[in-house]
């Protein structure tokens, strides 16, 4: 799958990154991890230190995938609204979503005290703001239910943003404890912890084939050599298309600005994270190095190249419309890309297993808040395939249970 094309702001910000062999020999391991993104690192993370032989597989180079193209917005809340989510899958279901995707920012900020690297994570406030009159009640009676599972959450009215920032709106929820941070530095962050425990990461090590002797995954290399692993997971972003089409997942193009660094953030109020309720929407963060970056204005393509065609326009774009929220703030884009989105079409992320992969699991963290949901899946395999706890897995499996099923067994 082409995912991406452009200029990518993140990998220059690292360039004394870790680099690791490539396969040259027949292995065997406990645990092979497919991908060497942020999702494959972030299974790598947690499998570090539960005394299993981990390997990790990449490619190419460690975060030059789709990890390049993440804007890395650490929120709760996602594209579509957990009010909406409860009609499908009850209000006990989303709730406990809710809290798995709080905790996995917990968990992010817990690994970026742990490694090596400064990954940037910050915690920052979200101002998710009403873009038309039609958005005013629906996301008011967001905020009301957000409130009601105990989310440091509140409505702002137009005066309130209009004190606190250069632009006005009807309303917004204006959310705390959310974050930011650099993914790339993360992604190697990660890697070289899982590393230093004992977890065996190659590079250019590209996965061409897989078979099963006895129900036991053997994968193939591009250079003819095999791992037989116990269990099998597909970490490997977008790319586990690629293997395995999933009927739930749904692609569109998306388009991505970074600025030059700015002198001054006037009329942004704590350089909070920004979005709104307009589908396409856009969304605007800021970064340790002081440039802003914008993105957003999503199209129904899947075509690598109309998706490209388009980039150039959407830069223009994206500035107009960062320079009618912020028109004191005066950049220009140093780098812009385009790249594939992709989500899954009811809403929640998911944990792919199907009967031609036994032993095998596809973490398919789709969505807006592909970091965050990376983060509790990693988490809740790590479990599964440890201690094979139950409840927080069948939430995302592929035939999770829907508002009619009993959740919990």
């Amino acid at each position: 799958m082409n995912i991406q094309s452009g200029t990518f702001y993140w990998p220059e910000t690292f360039s004394d990154k870790p680099t690791y062999p490539a396969l040259e020999e027949d292995i065997t391991c406990d645990v092979l991890i497919v991908g060497g993104g942020s999702s494959g690192a972030q299974c790598a993370y947690y499998f570090a230190d539960q005394g299993l032989d981990v390997v990790v597989i990449e490619s190419g180079e460690i975060g030059l995938g789709s990890t390049s193209t993440n804007t890395c917005l650490l929120q709760s809340s996602g594209e579509k609204l957990f009010t909406d989510l409860v009609h499908v899958f009850g209000d006990d279901y989303v709730t406990r979503h809710l809290q798995l995707c709080q905790e996995a920012i917990d968990e992010i900020e817990i690994a970026c005290s742990q490694m090596a690297f400064d990954a940037e994570f910050k915690r920052r406030d979200t101002l998710y703001y009403v873009s038309m009159e039609a958005d005013l009640l629906p996301l008011q009676r967001e905020c009301e239910w957000l409130q009601g599972r105990g989310t440091p959450a509140r409505w702002v009215t137009e005066e309130w943003i209009s004190q606190h920032y250069s632009f006005t709106k009807q309303g917004g929820i204006f959310s705390k404890n959310d974050g930011e941070m650099n993914p790339f530095i993360f992604t190697h962050g990660l890697l070289h912890y899982a590393f230093s425990k004992g977890v065996r990461v190659f590079e250019h090590t590209k996965m061409t084939g897989e078979h099963y002797e006895k129900e036991e995954p053997v994968i193939t290399t591009k250079r003819g050599h095999q791992i037989r692993a116990k269990q099998v997971i597909y970490a490997a972003g977008y790319h586990d298309m690629d293997i395995k089409k999933e009927k739930k997942a749904r692609f569109v193009s998306t388009y991505t600005v970074t600025t030059d660094p700015v002198d001054h953030f006037s009329g942004w109020y704590e350089r909070t994270l920004i979005w709104e309720t307009a589908r396409p929407y856009v969304f605007i963060r800021t970064t340790k190095d002081n440039r802003i970056i914008i993105g957003g204005l999503d199209e129904e393509t899947e075509h690598p190249e109309e998706r490209d065609g388009k980039l150039v326009h959407k830069r223009k774009r994206l500035m107009e419309e960062l320079n009618k929220l912020f028109p004191n703030i005066n950049t220009r884009p140093a780098y812009y890309s385009a790249a594939f989105y992709g989500g899954m079409v009811d809403g929640l992320p998911m944990i792919g297993e199907y009967k031609e992969y036994p032993n095998s699991f596809f973490l398919l963290g789709y969505g807006d808040n592909g970091t965050v949901y990376s983060m509790l899946l990693a988490k809740i395999l790590r479990d599964w395939i440890v201690d094979e706890k139950k409840d927080d897995y069948q939430l995302y499996q592929t035939n999770r249970p829907l508002k009619k099923k009993k959740l919990y067994k």
